[in-house]
């Protein structure tokens, strides 16, 4: 029955198609399709994995509650096994997700499809998952944003290879570069966020040759998350309304403590991995995941557990509770924890732990000020931008992230000048991004792993 009402449906709409007489209409709409059928996907993937690493993160803290000293137990095995599950299966599946990405669409080509295939797979999406998810019920620091946007770039991709060869013809970077911009707006529901994000992050070509993709594929990923869960904001609608008119002087000093901190973070975490490549012998990789495990569990028992998880619980606590300062111990707690998790190998983002260091920074540093609710708000908020710019070098990107995720339009300009000041501060550390080292890192393995050629 439903296989005849399928069929109908079908050849009715074929015979509306065939009676388009324009032609060019006619390639513009079947363009379109493959892009409208990855945006639904990613919707409905980026909902289920937001669940599920909600769950995940559960595990441990409901191990906190009840038996605190089994972390020993459950942190060493889940790093252990999410690191595992990397290098066994999908060794580019490992870390954030974003440079591969960034990766991917800089060396795409009817050439490199190998190499591509190595960073955005449907096993890339298959171990993402699995790692993070396992990394996240252990405690690690890690996010799902930056894996959501490899997982939605590989089934971009997925669903252009699955093309019949009449179809119209779609470039596969622009495909690829849809797919990231869908995976962040439906990872933060903020569809200008996505839609920034691909212009400032991860574009080389100009924008308008495919500018029509990315805004239908950002809004129709954004709708289907939201026909599932309704629509919601990551964070929620902070009081900002009474800040001060000085606040301005404020903020460029926590923009420029959290841009720096930001990329002191990420030359730690590069430094780490650098560190750790250097390792010849499996032992000593399990040997260094297991001890890695054991300091951020010694850090969450005798200071604090803030040191675990994405962070998103710190923002939702100092933005929304009476609670709003934080010790000065806090942000030190929230660059360890992330360096520590990026560097055993396993699948994890960076976007949130960076969004709660920067949160934590505003914090403390309102405390110390003793300001009022509204400009304690101003400062995490800023700090959030701040940090994550330090770390993407994507100032407008993390403004409107940060800006859709409260719906505080009203403070645009505070957090736009947070980004920017953020920006300049921290080239003083690095004149690079994390992902842009990180990107050239992944080309690099992807051609010396190249047989050599026979002359």
């Amino acid at each position: 029955m439903s296989g005849s009402l399928f069929q109908k449906i079908r050849q009715h709409l074929k015979n509306a198609f065939d009676r388009v007489n324009n032609q060019a209409y006619k390639r513009t709409i079947l363009q379109a399709i493959p892009f409208w059928i990855a945006s639904v996907l990613t919707g409905l993937i980026a909902v289920a994995y937001a669940e599920l690493f909600g769950l995940a993160e559960s595990v441990s803290k409901i191990i906190i509650s009840y038996a605190p000293w089994a972390l020993f137990i459950l942190m060493p095995f889940c790093f252990l096994l999410a690191w595992w599950i990397v290098l066994r299966y999908a060794p580019n599946a490992k870390g954030s997700g974003i440079p591969q990405v960034i990766a991917a669409i800089e060396i795409t080509g009817a050439k490199t499809e190998d190499k591509v295939d190595r960073l955005l797979s449907v096993k890339i999406i298959i171990v993402k998952i699995a790692s993070s998810l396992i990394m996240a019920a252990g405690g690690g620091a890690i996010g799902r944003e930056g894996p959501t946007i490899q997982i939605a770039s590989s089934l971009f991709r997925k669903v252009n290879e699955l093309l019949p060869p009449w179809w119209p013809k779609i470039a596969r970077k622009n495909m690829i570069t849809t797919g990231a911009a869908a995976g962040l707006a439906a990872a933060f529901n903020t569809p200008l966020g996505g839609i920034v994000f691909a212009i400032e992050e991860l574009t080389k070509t100009h924008f308008s040759y495919f500018k029509t993709a990315i805004f239908s594929s950002v809004i129709i990923a954004g709708l289907t998350a939201q026909a599932i869960i309704g629509p919601y904001l990551y964070l929620g609608y902070p009081k900002v309304s009474e800040a001060s008119k000085l606040i301005f002087l404020a903020i460029v000093l926590v923009a420029v403590l959290a841009g720096m901190l930001g990329a002191i973070m990420s030359k730690l975490i590069l430094w780490g991995m650098k560190w750790k490549a250097k390792l010849k012998f499996t032992h000593q990789h399990v040997l260094y995941i297991g001890a890695v495990a054991l300091v951020l569990g010694t850090l969450a028992t005798l200071v604090s557990y803030d040191v675990l998880g994405s962070g998103k619980e710190i923002m939702q606590h100092t933005l929304f509770t009476d609670s709003k300062y934080l010790p000065w111990y806090t942000p030190v707690l929230r660059v360890i924890g992330p360096v520590l998790s990026f560097t055993t190998g396993a699948a994890g983002g960076i976007f949130a732990p960076s969004l709660a260091s920067g949160a934590s920074i505003g914090s403390v540093l309102s405390g110390w000020m003793e300001l009022s609710e509204s400009n304690t708000n101003l400062m995490i908020l800023s700090g959030m931008v701040g940090f994550l710019t330090g770390v993407t070098r994507s100032p407008f990107t993390s403004a409107i992230l940060v800006l859709e995720m409260t719906d505080r339009h009203g403070v645009i300009f505070h957090l736009i000048l947070a980004a920017m000041t953020s920006s300049v501060a921290a080239i003083l550390i690095d004149k690079h991004s994390f992902y842009h080292h990180l990107k050239n890192q992944y080309i690099a393995d992807l051609q010396t792993d190249d047989p050599p050629t026979r002359s």
